[in-house]
């Protein structure tokens, strides 16, 4: 089915490093600032999260592994899809593309061959909605000499930017990653900070078989291991300067086992979680201190605006700013990054750059995705 051409209605679905499911949002931009007419979520089976995190590592049978995987993931996407259409009245007819990210299993931009692998069926997607379909993002950003993450910080600064104030945005989904503007029109800068939710997601699920740790409650009843949390700290992701990416090619359970083995002695599940919740909120700190100058405010979007624990040791590793949800400048902190897609999705339609080589790093300004047409 052909979408009016000038409907200015676009779909946004996102699956990240947390593995909970699916976010998306039915934004409407045509107006002075985007809508979001409906939000819906679905969470994943634990079979489909196995299989992702299966696919994290090389292994027998990938290429088939990764389509029955990506033919899932679709599924649940077309579900996702047709709650969408139903909260909001609209048929597909009314949308004029779907923006789906897929599901990053490899991210390796700094390899002698750079690349990365967004599990995904667009074409399927395509089909089972009757809606145009934009897809792999990343890739031409790599392309073009680029990291090709994060893409989301041209959308937070047209969204949240404001002119004559400098201003920050830490979207702490599975990975962290801030964006930051200074006043008077000036680079924006971008990049992932490190862990986010991931690993303490990884540490919750091993210890208390619950997929997250509910409002960092079960972090907030540890103690930080100062020896710990500064050998974490230690790894030279840290140290490295934007652009930067990163994601469970890295900060993976592997990783978390091996600090815990160079620890050198046993330490309780909860204050694991604790310090794993610490490295978190001073990675991101850090990276707001050093990059996002004078901001006085950092909004905070994403699985981790959730984790009160996290957000009070924020707010007090950032004590002359203000720490806040998105949702006090008008955007849900848990629509912002499926409304970032339906962004990126509307400007591969308009042919218009959805990169910031500030950010990446690529050779230029770039249109990124590939369509599908229903």
């Amino acid at each position: 089915m052909t979408a009016h051409p000038t409907t200015e209605r676009y779909i946004g679905l996102m699956s990240g490093t947390s593995l909970d499911g699916v976010d998306g949002v039915v934004v409407d931009f045509s107006g002075p600032r985007l809508a979001v007419l409906a939000h819906a979520h679905l969470p994943f089976a634990a079979h489909l999260r196995e299989a992702f995190m299966a696919l994290q590592r090389a292994g027998d049978d990938e290429l088939n592994r990764a389509a029955h995987a990506g033919h899932a993931l679709v599924q649940v996407y077309g579900g996702v899809v047709s709650l969408l259409l139903a909260q909001s009245g609209l048929a597909a007819k009314d949308i004029r593309a779907i923006g789906a990210h897929g599901q990053t299993v490899r991210h390796r931009p700094g390899d002698e061959v750079a690349y990365t692998v967004q599990v995904n069926a667009p074409a399927v997607l395509a089909e089972l909605t009757g809606i145009d379909v934009v897809a792999d993002f990343r890739s031409r950003d790599i392309a073009a000499g680029g990291q090709g993450a994060p893409l989301v910080p041209a959308f937070h600064r047209a969204v949240f930017g404001q002119a004559d104030r400098a201003g920050a945005v830490l979207n702490i989904g599975g990975i962290s990653n801030l964006t930051a503007w200074p006043r008077h029109g000036e680079s924006t800068t971008g990049f992932d900070c490190g862990p986010g939710n991931a690993l303490m997601d990884h540490w919750c699920q091993r210890h208390c078989h619950r997929p997250f740790d509910a409002g960092g409650a079960w972090a907030a009843s540890g103690r930080v291991e100062a020896s710990l949390l500064a050998q974490m700290h230690a790894d030279p992701y840290f140290a490295l300067t934007p652009p930067k990416s990163t994601g469970r090619d890295l900060f993976n359970p592997e990783w978390l086992d091996e600090q815990l083995s160079r620890a050198g002695h046993a330490l309780r599940p909860e204050d694991v979680q604790a310090t794993l919740c610490e490295l978190t909120a001073m990675a991101c700190a850090d990276s707001v201190d050093r990059h996002a100058g004078d901001a006085q405010e950092v909004l905070v979007c994403g699985g981790g605006a959730f984790n009160d624990q996290l957000m009070g040791r924020l707010a007090a590793l950032l004590p002359r700013r203000k720490v806040a949800r998105s949702d006090e400048r008008g955007l849900p902190a848990s629509e912002v990054e499926a409304a970032a897609f339906a962004w990126l999705a509307r400007a591969l339609v308009r042919r218009e750059p959805g990169n910031l080589v500030s950010v990446t790093g690529a050779r230029g300004p770039r249109v990124l995705g590939a369509l599908y047409p229903a």
